[in-house]
């Protein structure tokens, strides 16, 4: 029944993979797909270690985004356009109120979408993050802008 339990601990709808890094240890990269609840065009693959026995998971993490769908001027007018952006989704990685976050911020002069994944906690002298980014060139979210699509 333990080990049940921890399968079913280590699941995720949004998991999409899971690499075991050795036959000696209880750590995985577990990789999520996430699509954007505002911007649904975008969807987000995170990946970071889980290690099922620890009370803590480490902080690394890296991120690619990419446009997988339609994205729109009335998504686009939806959204949080203040420098700080706001999060998406969040993970926790520790019982220790340690969490991965992903952020959403706009770049409205390179008309470029801005995905941050982040740890809450610092570890070893460092926030742990990683950036992507989605331009929004010739997508419906530019020619509606008013901007020239050729």
């Amino acid at each position: 029944m333990g080990a049940a339990l921890l399968g079913i601990i280590g699941c995720s709808d949004s998991e999409v993979g899971d690499v075991s890094l050795g036959l000696f240890t209880t750590k995985d990269i577990k990789i999520d797909a996430l699509q954007d609840p505002v911007v649904t065009g975008v969807t987000c693959h995170i990946s970071s270690i889980e290690a099922d026995l620890d009370f803590s998971d480490p902080s690394d993490s890296s991120i690619a985004c990419r446009q997988t769908g339609p994205i729109t001027a009335q998504m686009l007018a939806a959204i949080d356009k203040s420098d700080a952006g706001e999060v998406i989704f969040k993970k926790s990685k520790s019982v220790f109120f340690k969490n991965m976050k992903l952020r959403r911020i706009y770049d409205e002069a390179s008309k470029t979408l801005i995905y941050l994944s982040y740890s809450t906690k610092e570890t070893s002298g460092s926030y742990k993050h990683s950036l992507s980014t989605v331009p929004l060139w010739e997508t419906a979210a530019f020619s509606q802008a008013g901007q020239p699509s050729s």
